[in-house]
């Protein structure tokens, strides 16, 4: 979920990566409460397997409502007044913030090892862009946390108002498996930095990283049920996290089936805080003034990166009718280029898709495109003979009535339609239920602007797709999610304002 590119060149000079571990010993299995490891309550465990071969790396103790149940007692200890937690100052939750970062840091190329493994994530993006923007964020919001402050507010009366921006207290925080620690940091940091506890349930696909940075918690110095990792599934561990009578928020990046289940359940529970991040089907909107080359390359990377397995993929490309032909023929070049294999091997463009649902669904959904019509350029179906991989599938001809333009396929599969009219393409680039991200490529600034106020999404990008930081808020309109995540913004997710008024003998100015 971090761009690749700078500037007007997509095709950076990537520093020397070094070689990924061999043999890693995966040393953390267990629940990670209270600072301690815990077998789950039920005695349960699952297995976590390699995307890229199919086999068995580990077996993790299941998590469920019993297990989640312990997690909140610790976090609610741990939230009380008096607490260690509550009563450190918010420079030393700073500190701590700024110590996990120096120990993610030290312990780099273990984490991006494991995401490799456990997720089927390249390694070298691993490696640069997933741990290097988890560093950033640690330290974006550890530099943030003596920082959160209320107002002294000029009521009318003899009265002296302030406002506190206090901590929401106990946060249930559910992680998606296309970027477990991306994720993890972007739930525990901000968290934390405005003075939370938190129970965090990773991917049942990828729970490796999280309750590796449970170690890497305890070690930093924060206080026993800060932060507390139940690894499980959605159906049991997310299901008692959603209807936690005791839990005051929670945060859910993941499918938009899913988070309608988690509104629903913060309704008919205590009514607790809810941000959510949800799908998407993102327009990418290529005018015949822009420059060719930088649309495809941004195009291409905007949807292919991480297999297409982000929420944010330009999954639905429009491209105005002169220069169509010519962009789809480059296209097809530029994702023919690609080298599919273990995503640990130097060299290799393309690994797995998490697991064999996502798999199958993915060949169905390019099966439908077939059917309904639209142009199979290349790829197409699956690729090699262990592992699940897709080749890179390029459609053209496609039109806003087939599946492939309405659904988010979360798979290398690129669509490209085409378009006449400014009036008509920005009608069709919102007629979807999503609204997360967006992007349009032209030379015309008024162009650039008009399609900046008028696409309903959380992020439009000029000239460029997946540009994104930790000092960026980031989220979506409509059925793409509620609230923000990241900067300033995002630190308001975290926070309850105070009125706090005071009578006084005599007010003066």
């Amino acid at each position: 979920m971090v761009s690749r590119m700078n500037g007007t060149n997509p095709t950076p000079v990537l520093p020397a990566l070094p070689e990924p571990l061999k043999d890693l010993k995966i040393k953390y299995t267990k629940i990670f409460i209270n600072n301690e490891w815990h077998n789950s309550v039920s005695g349960k465990k699952f297995e976590v397997f390699n995307p890229a071969n199919e086999e068995k790396i580990c077996e993790i103790e299941e998590g469920d409502k019993a297990d989640i149940d312990k997690a909140v007692k610790a976090a609610r200890r741990a939230f009380e007044l008096g607490s260690p937690w509550r009563t450190m100052d918010a420079s030393e939750r700073g500190r701590l913030l700024n110590k996990l970062a120096d120990l993610v840091e030290r312990d780099r190329l273990i984490l991006a090892t494991m995401e490799a493994i456990d997720g089927g994530k390249l390694f070298s993006t691993a490696y640069l862009m997933d741990l290097g923007a988890c560093i950033k964020t640690l330290r974006y919001c550890a530099g943030w946390a003596d920082k959160i402050h209320g107002q002294t507010v000029p009521m009318d009366g003899n009265f002296f108002t302030f406002t506190r921006h206090e901590p929401i207290g106990v946060c249930g925080q559910i992680i998606p498996w296309n970027f477990p620690l991306v994720m993890f940091i972007w739930k525990i940091a901000p968290a934390l930095c405005c003075g939370n506890t938190v129970v965090v349930k990773p991917a049942e696909q990828t729970p490796l990283t999280a309750l590796y940075m449970g170690s890497l918690i305890k070690e930093a110095g924060f206080p026993p049920g800060v932060v507390n990792i139940v690894p499980g599934f959605g159906p049991t561990a997310g299901a008692a996290i959603s209807h936690h009578m005791d839990i005051d928020k929670v945060a859910f990046t993941g499918s938009t089936e899913v988070g309608k289940l988690i509104k629903e359940a913060a309704g008919k529970s205590n009514l607790k805080r809810v941000t959510l991040e949800l799908g998407g089907k993102s327009p990418n909107i290529i005018f015949a003034d822009a420059d060719l080359d930088t649309a495809v390359e941004f195009a291409h990377i905007g949807l292919f990166y991480h297999q297409g397995q982000c929420c944010i993929a330009g999954s639905r490309i429009f491209v105005e009718e002169p220069i169509y032909d010519e962009f789809v023929r480059r296209s097809i070049e530029r994702a023919k280029k690609y080298t599919l294999g273990d995503p640990l091997l130097p060299g290799v463009q393309q690994g797995p898709q998490i697991d064999k649902e996502q798999f199958q669904k993915i060949l169905e959904l390019i099966e439908s495109g077939k059917k309904e019509g639209a142009k199979l350029e290349c790829g197409g179906g699956p690729w090699g003979d262990k592992g699940y991989f897709i080749q890179p599938t390029v459609f053209s001809n496609v039109t806003d009535d087939m599946r492939i333009a309405k659904e988010e396929i979360f798979g290398p599969v690129q669509q490209i339609m085409k378009f006449k009219t400014v009036d008509e393409v920005i009608k069709r680039a919102n007629n979807t239920s999503y609204g997360l991200a967006a992007a349009v490529f032209t030379k015309d600034i008024d162009k650039a602007l008009t399609f900046a106020a008028a696409l309903q999404a959380g992020t439009v990008w000029v000239n460029c797709y997946s540009a994104m930081s930790a000092q960026c808020p980031f989220g979506g309109f409509k059925m793409s999610g509620n609230g923000r995540e990241m900067g300033e913004y995002g630190l308001h997710e975290y926070t309850e304002v105070k009125t706090v008024t005071i009578k006084i003998p005599q007010k003066n100015s």
